[in-house]
């Protein structure tokens, strides 16, 4: 039998069926994950990251509205030979790097807003018995080397089920799903359970878990039997709790980069500014224009 820590992890879960209520009105019209930092959306940096981590397939688990991220990553044919009749060749390029290849994407309805964990019970047919990455397109994060790769990298030695980790001030627990650590060993933390937005007396740490994981098919099952829980949802995390209390691996990788939760209208700005100043066409002028406005 073929050892399960070396399987590759080749397909990944992007959960796009919230409603995106907190950027409305501008979400009435269009997915939240469209939204754009600088001149890319949300979900482009998802799918990047993805790609660099050496995802080839990518199931989408959507709702009524978002057939804008379909038609996104769909061929634009007129507009690819108005680029090239126009000799625009740098921006046909950053056209053609949006396509997916036929049958790469899947798209799954999730009908009813019954959670994360629920989302990604969904699409519990086209995991079959594989791991699988699941990446929240509201967690942006900058990294020279991207997160996803990190943890891959470190999942191929470890197996497992694997949650990227970060550490929250103590007023922010309540916001995340916080791991219980029994134990560290570098960027890797093993983990005995997971509280989901524990009070700051409740909480087992200040580690949280945060939108990027890799998991066994084993947590599918897990999911058909959870009740809802925390907000009246099925949530991902309580799955994973289970798996820890009844001894299945699971681990917290304390990853590499600078993370931006691009759920929240504060920190999609501080994404939009660090990404814009981290180009060389935009970090003149834009500094330049934030000094005048501090000194103003």
């Amino acid at each position: 039998m073929r050892d399960i820590v070396k399987r590759k992890v080749t397909k990944a879960i992007f959960p796009v069926a919230g409603l995106g209520t907190r950027f409305l009105p501008a979400t009435k019209s269009i997915p939240k994950e469209i939204m754009t930092l600088v001149d890319r959306p949300l979900i482009q940096y998802a799918i990047d990251e993805a790609r660099a981590a050496g995802i080839k397939e990518f199931i989408f688990v959507t709702a009524k509205g978002k057939s804008a991220l379909e038609d996104y990553f769909d061929s634009a044919p007129e507009l690819e030979k108005t680029l090239r009749k126009k000799g625009k060749t740098d921006l046909l390029r950053e056209l053609r790097a949006t396509d997916m290849d036929s049958g790469a994407i899947a798209y799954i309805r999730q009908r009813e807003a019954l959670g994360l964990g629920h989302a990604v019970w969904c699409a519990r047919r086209l995991i079959s018995n594989e791991p699988f990455a699941v990446i929240l397109p509201d967690d942006v994060i900058a990294a020279e080397k991207p997160c996803l790769q990190q943890m891959v990298e470190q999942y191929a030695e470890t197996g497992g089920n694997m949650v990227a980790a970060t550490k929250v001030a103590p007023e922010e627990v309540s916001a995340y799903g916080i791991l219980s650590v029994t134990g560290s060993k570098d960027k890797l933390l093993t983990v005995d359970d997971m509280a989901e937005k524990p009070s700051v007396e409740d909480a087992p740490s200040r580690h949280a878990a945060i939108g990027r994981y890799i998991l066994e098919p084993a947590i599918m099952n897990r999911l058909k039997d959870l009740k809802q829980g925390s907000g009246d949802e099925v949530q991902l995390t309580d799955a994973i709790a289970q798996e820890a209390r009844n001894g299945g691996k699971v681990y917290g990788y304390c990853f590499e980069g600078q993370r931006y939760d691009c759920g929240s209208k504060a920190g999609y700005l501080k994404a939009t500014v660090a990404f814009a100043l981290a180009r060389d066409d935009l970090k003149d002028e834009l500094t330049d224009f934030l000094k005048q406005l501090r000194f103003s």
